[in-house]
């Protein structure tokens, strides 16, 4: 083990490339008496490239009086297996003739370290199972397998001869630099038109990523174009298919319907409302999702209320979006909180007596229709409703292929407003999905329609946009919003997963700051100017997907590192939103959506876990400022309370462990216990963090609190009364008591600032002090300097003087004065 130390000749990975023989195994494995080494040194050589003669362990060779150095370190070739020289079984090289010392030194030293390996090489079959040396050759079988008639061979897992580090780690460069060539490929292929075909790890690498900002939809394959125009086909197979299929949408003949859906229709509105309602619309709604496009809507509108009579004359369908619409606009509008929800429920109600239940041919306005039921009924709080509503919506608007990039539609206006259609379902599909926990409706390989043009309305016209000379061409949020949710394919792939890995999470934050530049700079983290409350309804998609993003890693599931960066993570994105809402010029409610409102109430649970009190009291007057203008407001601020109430109690209870100990009897004075040991204490509670993940636990894929509750008895829930869209124990799912009992936001505020107050000065029973100990005393008979040392020279302080004399007892410290 000595010589091992000397050994100039160091190891080195083996970048061969040659592939194992099962069949064969290099003489190097097998050791073979030293009477045969001897002879292949004096004897002659048949083979150029052969390794040299073994030199015996501990002795190393002696360099000639010529050398004055060591000899240069010659890099293993391909005929090497592992970084070991084969040794053949009847050459050497020091057969050569002429072999100078120098050359026999090296190869005897390279013949020992063949020597020293070759013992780590693995046996064959029979002889591992035996239990017994190896002797097989590259060429020959071992002795033992020839005396027992059976084939050598080397097929175990554990015998098998693994490529060396350096080479495995070559191929993974070499991958990996494969992998970046072809994503680039696809993106110059895609930024020109073009199609190239993923192969399946392609394709699941690209769901793992989030796409690249503002980048078109891979587009789909469609049918070759044939050299004549089949006209004479055409003709005939519209005449004869019909029936039997629907042609492509740009190809179909307007239908005469043979019975009319004839329905009352309900009567308009003043127009005064209608125009308040319209402009409340517009503000909310449109500046995020703009499925209208203004002009031609005000210009409709106008012509209705010039002349009532054109009421029975435009399409049904356009009279149920219109209502649709006003109800949109009803939600956000500032009347009181009774007339706004009972007109909004009034709309909503005359949209859906103008839908045909049994229509087979869709337009345009029956997809708005569907559309903008959804976001009425995710406003009010019921969001399966809004779901099942949204289902339809998705269906209609595939039928009418608005998932795919079709030609032949003549109008610009026409083609786009496809496209912004398509992108709104789009986004609430992916929002609503993710806030239920529920499979998205819409697969993204299904899609390849274009994204919409980057112009507002009064700048898009049939012929095509009007690009303005010292304007901004786009003042509406959609294509940032888009941005945002595509990356929800991704994430819900990573969230399969029990844990999202650190280097998946990175993916993520930073393609969620490359989406935050495309605001405006005032919405920054670091930018204290004031903003507009309807900034936030846009920015709000990007907050809500970053705290869910890390929120995942919340689960028990995770290591104890992985919760507590998710905690941290999720509160440093509750105090960025904590931060906009304090830079908001004017109320949010107004403007507040449903969104909003819910991951206000999530920051607020973080920040309140993790002793952001004023931060958290900003998150509650905000709410406060939308009380019942949103309906999940209510329930929200009930959560909130009994939050506040199992906060302060688990806070009381670490107080109490931490501040009154008792060792051995001996009471110490109280304590002010270190606020960090008690906020630890506090984010390591299992039942706190089931509280804060709050709807988590809708899901049955993320959901932890209810394993074991099929055991349990199921718990008396008092039944909501209301059978109307009007009630409000419908949208709120409480009862009158229930929607009350709660204290309101005045009081949560002032229990925030209580338990502020209680960190600052946890030991509420008496003045906080600092803690004194007790003088250490030392029992008579120890000899102390006046500094506090013993003198050097006592033979007390000597444990053989102390033992000698028997007087032990009264040379120690009082332990209860240690303590």
């Amino acid at each position: 083990m000595a010589a091992s130390s000397h050994n100039s000749f160091p190891r080195s990975p083996n970048p061969s490339t040659r592939s194992y023989d099962s069949s064969s195994v290099s003489s190097a494995t097998s050791p073979r008496p030293q009477v045969q080494l001897l002879g292949n040194l004096m004897g002659s050589s048949s083979r150029p490239n052969t390794a040299q003669a073994p030199q015996p362990i501990g002795i190393p060779p002696l360099p000639p009086v010529s050398q004055t150095g060591f000899q240069p370190y010659t890099p293993v070739t391909a005929t090497s297996v592992m970084g070991r020289d084969s040794l053949p079984p009847t050459d050497s090289v020091a057969s050569t003739p002429g072999l100078s010392s120098a050359q026999l030194s090296a190869n005897v030293s390279a013949q020992k370290r063949a020597y020293r390996q070759r013992r780590k090489d693995p046996s064959c079959d029979a002889c591992r199972e035996r239990k017994v040396k190896c002797d097989a050759t590259e060429t020959t079988s071992c002795s033992e397998c020839s005396s027992r008639n059976v084939k050598c061979q080397f097929t175990k897992e554990t015998n098998r001869r693994m490529s060396s580090i350096k080479q495995v780690q070559d191929l993974e460069k070499q991958i990996e630099r494969v992998r970046r060539e072809n994503s680039n490929l696809r993106r110059n292929l895609a930024e020109r038109g073009e199609h190239m075909d993923v192969d399946a790890e392609g394709a699941e690498q690209l769901l793992h990523h989030p796409p690249d900002l503002n980048s078109e939809p891979r587009k789909r394959k469609r049918a070759a174009t044939l050299l004549q125009d089949p006209a004479r086909a055409r003709a005939a197979f519209r005449d004869f298919s019909r029936g039997v299929l629907k042609p492509p949408v740009p190809y179909r003949q307007p239908q005469v319907p043979i019975a009319r859906f004839d329905r009352p229709r309900p009567p308009l509105p003043p127009k005064s409302i209608v125009e308040k309602l319209l402009n409340t619309y517009y503000g909310a709604a449109h500046i995020m999702m703009p499925i209208l496009h203004w002009p031609t809507l005000q210009n409709e509108v106008e012509e209705l209320y010039r002349n009532p009579s054109n009421l029975l004359r435009v399409p049904v369908s356009w009279n149920s979006m219109f209502f649709a619409v006003l109800a949109v606009g009803s939600l956000f509008s500032n009347d009181p909180c009774p007339d706004r929800t009972l007109r909004a429920s009034e709309f909503l109600e005359a949209s859906r007596s103008l839908t045909d239940p049994w229509n087979n041919d869709f337009d345009l306005d029956n997809v708005r229709a569907s559309f903008l039921t959804s976001l009425a009924l995710n406003e009010l709080n019921l969001k399966s409703a809004a779901w099942n509503s949204l289902g339809n919506a998705v269906r209609i608007a595939q039928d009418l292929d608005f998932h795919l990039e079709v030609t032949g539609i003549r109008s610009r206006v026409d083609a786009d407003m496809r496209r912004r259609v398509w992108w709104a379902i789009y986004i609430l599909d992916r929002t609503l999905s993710m806030e239920l926990g529920r499979p998205f409706m819409i697969d993204d390989a299904d899609c390849d329609v274009a994204l919409p043009e980057p112009f507002d309305d009064h700048l898009l016209h049939a012929e095509g946009p009007i690009h303005p000379a010292n304007g901004v061409p786009l003042t509406h949020f959609l294509h940032a919003i888009i941005n945002i949710v595509r990356s929800f394919s991704a994430m819900r792939k990573a969230f399969s997963s029990p844990i999202v890995e650190p280097p998946r999470l990175a993916t993520f934050d930073n393609h969620f700051m490359a989406c935050q530049k495309l605001f405006p700079e005032a919405c920054g983290a670091n930018n204290a100017s004031l903003i507009a409350p309807h900034m936030l309804m846009p920015l709000v998609y990007l907050l809500s997907a970053r705290l869910q993003l890390h929120r995942h890693n919340l689960a028990p599931s995770c290591p104890w590192e992985a919760r507590s960066d998710a905690i941290h993570q999720c509160k440093v994105t509750a105090i960025e939103t904590a931060s906009l809402i304090a830079q908001t010029n004017a109320t949010l409610a107004d403007t507040a959506t449903a969104l909003l409102v819910t991951h206000i109430f999530r920051s607020t649970l973080f920040l309140l876990l993790t002793g952001c009190h004023e931060l958290a009291s900003t998150c509650m007057r905000a709410l406060k400022s939308i009380d019942v203008r949103r309906d999940v407001v209510v329930p929200c601020g009930r959560y909130l309370a009994f939050f506040l109430q199992i906060l302060g109690v688990k806070r009381r209870e670490i107080l109490s462990h931490l501040s009154h100990t008792t060792i051995s009897g001996y009471h110490t004075q109280p304590a002010l216990p270190d606020p960090r040991a008690i906020q630890d204490a506090l984010l390591k509670d299992e039942e706190l963090l089931i509280y804060v993940s709050a709807d988590m636990q809708a899901s049955a894929e993320t959901s932890w609190v209810w394993m074991g509750a099929e055991h349990e008895a199921p718990l008396a829930m008092s039944s909501s009364t209301g059978a109307s869209l009007a009630h409000p124990d419908t949208r709120t799912g409480l009862n009158p008591k229930e929607r009350e009992d709660w204290g309101g936001w005045d009081n949560l505020i002032d229990i925030a600032r209580s338990l502020a107050s209680a960190t600052a000065s946890p030991a509420s029973g008496y003045a906080p002090r600092a803690q004194t100990l007790l003088p250490i005393k030392m029992e008579p008979g120890a000899n102390m300097s006046p500094g506090g040392t013993a003198e050097a020279g006592s033979s007390r302080n000597s444990p053989i003087a102390v033992g000698a004399s028997g007087s032990r007892s009264t040379e120690r410290i009082s332990i209860a004065n240690i303590i």
